[in-house]
């Protein structure tokens, strides 16, 4: 993969951008999705931010090697703090973390989110939890994929903030409203995969001295909800 060829991964990130867009893209590894979109035309500027020293110098490189420092600026600051007010960022990028890594960047970074039009997620992992902090912070979901990409599934989320109230109910925030209005293939082997580990997990609790009993049946009723939603597709 390189800013010529993102992975089916970043592709679907990188489409729910919208055109000129003012971008932040936080995590942003060797600023390959910035680097993408500015060579295509289709940002207007974007501030790379980076935590770590070695993924920042990565960044630098790929800026510079593209010709793309006028567009892209690259900085060393934790999630949100890469933001400025000057930047007038109006989407957001957060992919390749986990759910709740992604739900407290963006928890610590309220300040930075004000005139920010629409957040695209990728959580690895949470997103249960990651849609629990939009819900509570009314940002509304407007699209989600799912992309299946070297043996593993991922959910990419774009939300944009409402003022007309909503709400999700448990099996929403579970499993995506509109991917549960979509599922098919790769959904249901998602959450096929989770029912297998998670049985697994349910025997090794009920096997032990002191079996935690709140825990399994918190666990029996999520392995109830998937059933109910792989044999509604």
């Amino acid at each position: 993969m390189d800013e010529k060829h993102l992975s089916k991964r970043l592709t679907q990130v990188a489409a729910f951008v919208p055109q000129g867009a003012r971008l932040a893209d936080i995590g942003s590894d060797h600023a390959y999705l910035p680097a993408a979109l500015a060579l295509k035309g289709r940002i207007q500027f974007t501030v790379a931010g980076e935590v770590a020293k070695g993924p920042y110098d990565n960044m630098v490189k790929e800026i510079t090697e593209n010709g793309l420092t006028k567009t892209i600026i690259p900085r060393l600051a934790n999630g949100l703090a890469a933001i400025r007010p000057t930047d007038k960022v109006d989407t957001v990028v957060i992919a390749g973390m986990g759910g709740a890594l992604i739900a407290d960047i963006l928890e610590k970074g309220r300040a930075q989110l004000a005139g920010v039009k629409r957040l695209i997620l990728q959580p690895n992992v949470g997103e249960y939890r990651l849609r629990q902090w939009l819900l509570k912070n009314s940002y509304q979901i407007m699209d989600e994929r799912l992309i299946e990409e070297d043996d593993h599934i991922y959910e990419i989320i774009m939300a944009e903030p409402s003022v007309v109230p909503f709400t999700y109910s448990e099996y929403e925030l579970m499993f995506g409203p509109f991917l549960l209005e979509k599922k098919g293939p790769i959904f249901k082997q998602k959450w096929q995969e989770y029912q297998q580990r998670q049985n697994g997990v349910l025997q090794q609790m009920a096997g032990a001295k002191q079996p935690p009993q709140a825990k399994i049946s918190q666990l029996k009723k999520r392995l109830k909800m998937v059933e109910e939603a792989i044999q509604d597709d």
